[in-house]
């Protein structure tokens, strides 16, 4: 049974009379109060660790038939290239025609998120058709891979919409965030025994801890990993 305790507001006031003299700023409250908890023995509960809820292959299968069926080859382009790479839709809707090396099956994306710049594989078999709408996007006179019939580039929300009605065609009832469909990825590319070292550099999820390691690869060393794990993928 806890006994009576002040209002907060009142313990408040009681402890600014206590401390205004020393006049304290943020970070010495914070540390006054991290000690507060130690001398009380109060600790800090932990939220409990979730897993997130991932599409399945059957999702993402049901997923592109939806594509399939709507006949849009844009939209497909957009969409395979969202799923094979692993790009946040900021970075993807950001890819200039100029910075796809169709050659060596690699996109630069420039500026990501932390402002840093990042090289992210695509399928070998994806290459012809990738090159079948990046000469169309040059034809139109497009800069960026993927643009509106008012030669603008896409923006974020627009795509979102587009996965989002493609979801609701394929049946799927449950939210699926376009981070759920990069995290799709990346776990599949672990399940098929591809090492993280690998897998780091392509998600733009540097670590203190890793930058060690992955300073040490290139993306040459782990193409022939990601070509041979894309061939099983899920949608081709």
């Amino acid at each position: 049974m806890i006994e009576h305790r002040t209002p907060p507001k009142k313990k408040a006031k009681e402890l600014a009379k206590a401390l205004r003299a020393e006049r304290p700023d943020y970070p010495y409250l914070k540390s006054v109060f991290r000690a507060l908890r130690e001398e009380l023995e109060i600790t800090v509960p932990r939220k409990e660790a979730r897993l997130p809820a991932i599409p399945t292959e059957d999702d993402i299968r049901h997923f592109y038939q939806a594509v399939w069926n709507c006949r849009n080859f844009a939209d497909m382009v957009l969409i395979k290239t969202l799923f094979y790479t692993g790009v946040r839709v900021s970075e993807l809707v950001s890819i200039r025609l100029d910075e796809v090396d169709v050659e060596r099956c690699q996109i630069r994306i420039t500026q990501g998120k932390g402002n840093k710049d990042r090289q992210v594989p695509f399928p070998h078999s994806f290459r012809e058709l990738l090159a079948l709408h990046m000469e169309q996007m040059r034809i139109k006179g497009a800069v960026y891979l993927f643009e509106s019939l008012r030669k603008q580039k896409y923006t974020d929300r627009g795509v979102r919409k587009m996965l989002a009605r493609y979801a609701a065609s394929a049946g799927i009832t449950r939210s699926m965030s376009p981070h759920k469909w990069r995290h799709f990825l990346f776990t599949w590319l672990k399940k098929e025994g591809i090492d993280d070292a690998l897998i780091q550099p392509y998600s733009g999820h540097a670590t203190r801890q890793s930058l060690e390691i992955y300073s040490k690869l290139s993306l040459a060393d782990a193409q022939p990993s990601y070509d041979q794990a894309m061939e099983r993928f899920p949608i081709q």
